[in-house]
């Protein structure tokens, strides 16, 4: 089924046909606000109520626009659905959102249940289409979701994409707003549902003009790691991010979307309200999921009509940390990780109202089925943010890695990928951009490597300059030749047993035990229906004893017949996952 989709909202230009369009901007600091087209045509915009402006005036689909200040400052506007060349100080285009034919107009979605998250940059991949041309690929390992980094307009050609500062409008360097919608498309057709990060904490430091016209923007009593935060208490300012969550999930038929560092919101009261705005408006046909990243781990926020999950970073650090011996920075306070680990598998959070770093965080989460955690082993900031990107397939051996992808995949928590990681990719993800003023090139470049002088692992080496072409360029995923395929056969083997034998319980599973058997071993298992999934991890370089092995009667989900033999002895062979259901 066909169809043509566009989001209604106060903000911005609407075409009205017969070459005229309707534009609006919330102004409230200044009094009057005039608008420029690149045919040349200029209007004066009518002042409204509570600090609005608008003018109805020629502009034909695809002309460029701005907003002209009484102090002669031109801006883009901040609701543009797309810059002309993709620059953030530029023009403004009139597009037409329901130009672009969806064939899969009758896609509602997938349930949550299904969910398996494969997280990627879109730039990396050769842009919309480039990440078009790889959904076959994806959809054929058994993933369900793609997840895409932000996307919002930024300066330059390359970023992370959380300096965006025009947030309505898909970046221009990755393509057309018609090739984003196109991956979404195919995506559906393939059984694929669409995610994206979206960013509602900070506007990047370069091309983000709201200070000099709407100050309400920011709210200077509460700092954040980027300055003032985000005043979303005042209705308009709210409204602008819950319009920009409808937008991408209604224009661009986006599955659900991945709330950037929540916690610097510092509004839970305003979440919970987007949260509810946003099920309301889509409705209950259409399977709609909402995830957030919130080092507060409040789980008061994570249920059915709030938020579905939030990524477990807790997991991700305990784990690492028990893998690597790593214990520097925030790993320091996941040192005796096992015990941290053993209570991330049972009860979701590590810190559950616990002190960490000299203050509490964290509510209790034991409530919460694991549908309510994305667990990864690398994500985009747990790989990029180290000094040199390293990948954790470079920081430990094949086997180990092997073995915690099937705790990873076969335990009832929504799992997240990485992009390359089921190719044993390893390739660095550095932290790359591309501002085009230089003092903010020199100040990314001496920050960065102001992070990390402090840890002794770093030893002084130079670290990549975020800024040079070849820093992205490095960041393009590689597959490993030979060991590559073999990665790639596992993950679709431990993807397909999760849809048949887990993901349709994990909205009701329940905890039901786990204890080290060694020092970097252990079991776990949770009530899975009728049955108990239990898992054998051993992470270690020696075998170990169980003390209770599995019953002859249970039904074998990974392990080979040498390993499987072994655990029914009650031996643990060193670098193994094996896995069982038992009735």
């Amino acid at each position: 089924m066909s169809a043509r989709y566009v989001h209604a909202m106060p903000y911005g230009v609407k075409p009205l046909g017969e070459g005229k369009a309707r534009f609006r901007l919330w102004a409230p600091d200044v009094d009057s606000v005039s608008i420029e087209c690149d045919t040349g045509h200029t209007s004066t915009m009518r002042a409204l109520d509570d600090g609005w402006f608008e003018c109805i005036c020629p502009a034909e689909i695809g002309s460029g626009y701005r907003f002209r200040l009484p102090d002669g400052t031109a801006v883009p506007d901040p609701a543009s659905r797309r810059q002309r060349g993709g620059d953030v100080h530029g023009f403004s285009v009139v597009t037409d959102p329901q130009a672009f034919e969806w064939r899969n107009g009758a896609w509602q979605g997938r349930p949550w249940q299904d969910t398996v998250i494969y997280e990627l940059h879109v730039g990396a991949l050769g842009g919309y289409h480039g990440v078009e041309m790889v959904l076959p690929h994806l959809a054929s390992l058994g993933i369900t979701a793609v997840e895409l980094m932000p996307i919002a307009e930024f300066p330059g050609e390359r970023n992370w994409g959380y300096d965006g500062v025009l947030p309505y409008a898909p970046t221009d360097a990755f393509g057309s707003p018609e090739d984003l919608k196109s991956l979404i498309d195919t995506a559906h057709g393939l059984g694929l549902m669409v995610f994206l990060d979206v960013v509602y904490n900070h506007f990047g430091p370069d091309g983000n003009y709201l200070g000099a016209y709407a100050s309400p923007f920011f709210d200077g009593s509460v700092h954040t790691p980027w300055g003032a935060a985000i005043g979303v208490s005042t209705p308009q300012v709210g409204d602008f991010f819950v319009h920009n969550a409808l937008y991408w999930l209604e224009e661009f038929r986006f599955d659900g979307l991945r709330f950037d560092a929540v916690h610097a919101i510092g509004n839970p009261g305003w979440l919970g309200s987007l949260a509810a705005r946003v099920h309301g408006a889509v409705g209950p046909d259409r399977h709609v999921h909402l995830i957030l990243e919130n080092e507060a781990n409040q789980a008061s926020l994570l249920g059915r009509g709030r938020f579905d999950a939030q990524w477990n970073d807790d997991f991700h650090n305990a784990l690492h940390v028990l893998l690597t011996g790593e214990n520097e920075g925030y790993y320091a306070h996941y040192e005796a990780p096992m015990p941290k680990l053993l209570r991330s598998l049972q009860k979701g959070f590590v810190f559950q109202g616990e002190p960490m770093g000299g203050k509490r965080r964290g509510e209790s989460s034991a409530h919460l089925p694991p549908s309510r955690f994305v667990n990864f082993l690398q994500n985009h900031d747990q790989v990029g943010n180290r000094a040199f990107g390293d990948r954790l397939t470079t920081l430990i051996d094949a086997e180990t890695m092997e073995a915690a992808l099937a705790l990873l995949l076969l335990a009832p928590f929504v799992p997240m990928l990485f992009m390359g990681e089921e190719w044993a990719s390893r390739t660095p993800f550095l932290f790359f951009t591309d501002f085009q003023d230089e003092d903010l090139r020199k100040a990314v470049r001496d920050g960065r490597r102001r992070e990390f002088e402090a840890f002794t692992s770093f030893g002084g080496e130079e670290i990549p300059d975020p800024n040079d072409y070849d820093t992205f360029t490095a960041s393009i995923p590689s597959r490993e030749e030979g060991a590559g395929e073999a990665r790639r056969q596992l993950v679709r083997e431990l993807i397909a047993q999760r849809h048949k034998h887990v993901a349709p319980h994990i909205g009701d599973a329940t905890a039901a035990g786990a204890e080290a058997v060694g020092d970097r071993a252990f079991t776990a298992a949770w009530k899975l229906g009728p049955a108990t999934l239990t898992l054998y991890v051993n992470l270690g370089d020696a075998d170990v004893t169980i003390q209770r092995p599995p019953s002859a009667s249970a039904a074998w989900l990974h392990g080979d017949a040498a390993d499987i033999a072994s655990v029914s002895r009650g031996l643990l062979p060193a670098r193994r996952t094996v896995a069982c259901l038992e009735s």
